[in-house]
């Protein structure tokens, strides 16, 4: 067998086609750090999120190509890494946060904050560097979720202004303002100073560098989304619901909120919450009790993509009150919220690739 080259390498994974790009590997620059030695190639691939859902099918497919268009004896490495892609180059709000995304809902109940704390709680285990907002001001659920109520932010004084510092719990920085106020006090404001305080936690708090930026925003329609939606750029949304029409109603209202005058922001895709109940005995089975499919059919409705069925089920509820995640407790069905992490990091890498061939066409 001749000495493989690089040159050969790289007209192989030529053939590669990132799915959702649509473009091979090569002429998307993901392709870094080509080694070859006798028979033996490595390489890397740079993804445009840890959480790519074809992260497994993307490196059976390098394999495949080095072996099928240069030599079926090539021994292959491929080293799958990510480079967080973002369409906010220059920012000048949170200039160092890649991607930021609003977990919403039409109604309470729904577990949207459970869904909220899950997603970051997700993407942070898969590598991605990520931050937790709570801007469910009169209902603030995050400190419970994490286990961290007791627990009081940080300030520092950074050119004469004082700054806020996250609280670090699993490896995500948490702001919520239940942090400053007693467990069991109420938070009685009006819209002016709901507006003030989400200013503050968006402009006067060290977030540093993140590749995703989670908002627990409150549910239905109000005052802190239109504020978020005027001072925070938004990469898009995460809409959830739970099956039953009383839910869906209020989410069809929520998602025709971010298409009006003043609030546009784009709709990532639903997520269906307490889809179905899964019987501790039998793992196997499902249980539709509050219906089936209403989630996957107000997705199509709205041309938007469906980003997964969470169960209902025990483990989820304990994590929530012990403020552990629920990954820690060792269920199955943490994998749920994996593939909806993945699916909503994949919409927003879409999002992104489109933003940048749109500016680059002059759209």
């Amino acid at each position: 067998m001749s000495e493989i080259t690089r040159e050969q390498v790289m007209a192989a994974l030529s053939h590669v086609q990132e799915p959702d790009l649509n473009n091979d590997l090569v002429s998307l620059n993901m392709i870094k750090d080509v080694a070859i030695q006798g028979n033996k190639v490595s390489f890397s691939v740079i993804l445009t999120t840890p959480a790519c859902p074809l992260k497994d099918l993307i490196h059976n497919a390098c394999v495949n190509a080095i072996q099928h268009f240069i030599s079926k004896d090539a021994e292959v490495t491929v080293n799958m890494t990510s480079n967080v892609n973002t369409q906010r180059e220059g920012a000048s709000v949170l200039p160092q946060v890649k991607n930021i995304i609003a977990v919403a809902s039409g109604k309470g109940g729904v577990g949207k904050s459970t869904v909220a704390a899950n997603l970051a709680l997700s993407l942070a285990a898969q590598g991605a560097k990520v931050g937790l907002l709570d801007a469910d001001i009169y209902g603030p659920s995050i400190p419970t979720l994490f286990g961290c109520q007791n627990q009081v932010p940080d300030s520092k004084e950074v050119d004469g202004k004082n700054i806020m510092v996250p609280i670090e719990k699993y490896g995500i920085k948490l702001l919520s303002i239940g942090f400053m106020v007693k467990p069991n006090q109420a938070v009685v404001w009006r819209g002016p100073m709901i507006s003030s305080a989400m200013r503050q936690f968006v402009n006067d708090v060290e977030w540093g560098e993140l590749d995703y930026l989670v908002i627990d925003l409150p549910p239905g329609t109000g005052d802190i989304h239109l504020t978020m939606a005027q001072i925070v750029p938004v990469t898009g949304v995460v809409m959830v619901t739970t099956p039953q029409e009383v839910a869906l109603a209020d989410a069809r209202k929520a998602i025709s909120m971010f298409s009006i005058q003043g609030i546009t922001l784009p709709v990532l895709g639903v997520v269906e919450n307490m889809a179905y109940f899964v019987p501790p005995d039998d793992e196997s089975k499902k249980y539709y009790i509050f219906g089936q499919d209403g989630g996957k059919k107000l997705a199509q409705q709205n041309n938007v993509a469906f980003l997964g069925e969470i169960p209902i089920v025990q483990t989820i509820r304990e994590a929530g009150d012990e403020g552990i995640p629920l990954k820690q407790k060792d269920a199955p069905t943490a994998q749920a919220f994996t593939s909806f992490a993945e699916l909503t990091a994949q919409q927003i890498a879409i999002a992104n690739n489109n933003s940048k061939l749109n500016s680059a066409a002059g759209v």
